[in-house]
């Protein structure tokens, strides 16, 4: 046995005795991870001493990794699994910015890169839930790929921030502050934008999503300030050590829990929807300014630049959007216009085409024919072969009908079911009896399967036409060509008759 089919063979095995049941017990025992990590994290505070500090620092540094690895976990079975991804990596770069600090109180105490290194990871990892949370799937990737370069720009200004005041041990007052803010700022951001996303969900793979993210993020804004405004002197190894954990083992049992979505869905077309998807895109831009009116005291030109990307950004991403829009409008337009099945112009555009044609025909006192064409014995080849075969006997003899008219002038229409029509501006009924002879043809000699006599499909056509258009409706001739398409059926199908407008 293969070990993929060992493996599947497990599974089976474990559904059929009681697996359903171990899945639940398995989700349940996942919320016992934040009071079990509180309680272990406490007895090592309580018992290593003065090695507090470093075992503290050890487990905060596997926090973030157990709440990346489960939302990696969480990614391989959700039906979003951009967001939980993203949201692996942004625990990835906490707990790097985590591990920067154990190092640099371990080993390398006297390099305060290394502490400014953290902070950076530390600021970093919102970018990602950040870009997630204000760059839809669903758009084009150009705009994603702008939307890419603004999340790129408000990195390297976090950065630029971040190693002007290196650390809050190291920095001024007014550095500190500057600190703070910043993080002020993108975690009240996350917590904003995913309770948006949330409250907007019309989908329950992205609405289970967001609304973890925006508990998550919550408990983290609040975590966050209570250490950054009161604690931020304190090393670690003491008890409010136990608040920064917190948040990530609430995460890891949202993301281990997987609950079924049980809210209410919003309507897609509902105007709070359309309100967020309209406003998404200005979430990073936006950022991106507050982030850089920070910077315009200590680094102005920085700012004045931040500010000029987040603005020609947001101006980009609206110009692709629109050109976007306007691709699908006028595709929309053509495919309103066009049969889906044959790719010929649809009945609505030959009604257009011909009331114009008669009108232009009456002004110039010319003539005008049309053509009906109908495939012979239709309904017996659907009701013998199936609808699929049908479909592409009439595309088929679509192309074939298609291919004889070679002036540029002449419209071939698919009229409705196995009925199609041609409009001839111009033509003589010589002209239009050679053209209605020569489809006649083309169709008969494709040899396609028929269970209709004769073994073959074949088509007939009526031709209605007049000499010269001065007054009256185009309804007769409409009625002229249909009255001839009924002649040539009635006469054995297979063929084409004429009748002319008086």
């Amino acid at each position: 046995m293969s070990r993929k089919k060992w493996k599947r063979s497990l599974r089976e095995k474990a559904g059929e005795i009681g697996g359903g049941e171990a899945v639940v017990r398995f989700k349940r025992t996942a919320w016992l991870l934040p009071p079990l990590l509180f309680a272990v994290h406490a007895l090592a505070i309580l018992l290593a001493g003065e090695q507090a500090w470093l075992v503290s620092l050890i487990l905060l540094t596997l926090a973030p990794l157990l709440a990346g690895a489960a939302c990696w976990w969480r990614a391989r079975r959700s039906g979003y699994a951009e967001g939980w991804y993203a949201l692996a990596l942004a625990m990835l770069l906490w707990s790097g910015g985590m591990a920067g600090n154990l190092v640099a109180g371990a080993m390398l105490d006297s390099w305060s890169g290394v502490a400014g290194l953290s902070m950076l990871l530390f600021i970093l990892y919102g970018v990602p839930v950040i870009f997630v949370a204000a760059s839809p799937r669903a758009d084009h990737w150009q705009v994603r790929l702008v939307d890419g370069l603004l999340a790129a720009a408000l990195a390297y200004l976090f950065l630029k921030h971040t190693f002007a005041f290196a650390t809050m041990a190291d920095a001024d007052p007014a550095g500190v502050v500057g600190l703070r803010l910043m993080f002020d700022i993108e975690n009240l951001f996350v917590a904003l934008f995913a309770f948006v996303r949330f409250r907007a969900a019309t989908d329950a793979a992205k609405g289970a999503f967001f609304r973890s993210l925006a508990i998550y993020a919550f408990v983290y804004l609040a975590t966050a300030a209570f250490i950054n405004h009161f604690h931020s002197d304190t090393y670690y190894g003491l008890w409010p050590d136990l608040v920064i954990g917190m948040p990530f083992m609430l995460l890891a049992a949202l993301a281990l829990d997987e609950p079924q979505w049980n809210g209410v869905l919003r309507d897609p077309a509902s105007g709070f929807v359309r309100v967020v998807r309209a406003g998404g895109p200005l979430m990073l831009p936006l950022t991106l300014l507050i982030v850089s009116a920070t910077l315009v005291r200590g680094h102005p030109v920085l700012a004045i630049a931040g500010c000029a990307i987040a603005i020609l950004g947001y101006g980009l991403r609206s110009i692709l959007i629109q050109m976007r829009s306007l691709d699908d409008r006028d595709e929309l337009e053509r495919l309103s216009r066009i049969d889906g099945l044959t790719g010929l112009v649809n009945r609505r555009r030959f009604d257009e085409h011909l009331r114009h044609e008669w009108a232009r025909a009456r002004r110039g006192g010319e003539g005008l024919a049309l053509l009906m064409i109908d495939v012979d014995h239709f309904k017996l080849l659907n009701d013998s072969l199936g609808h699929p075969v049908g479909d592409q006997r009439l595309r088929a003899a679509a192309e074939a009908l298609a291919a004889c008219a070679t002036r540029a002038s002449d419209i071939v229409a698919r009229y409705g079911g196995e009925e199609f029509a041609a409009i001839l501006p111009g033509a003589s009924e010589a002209q239009a009896v050679e053209l209605a002879e020569m489809m006649r043809a083309s169709v008969d000699r494709l040899g396609l399967a028929s269970p209709a006599p004769g073994g073959r499909v074949t088509v007939s056509v009526g031709v209605g036409h007049i000499g010269v258009v001065a007054e009256g409706d185009v309804a007769a001739l409409v009625a002229a060509a249909d009255a001839a398409l009924y002649e040539a059926k009635q006469a054995g199908r297979n063929r084409w008759t004429v009748r002319s407008v008086r």
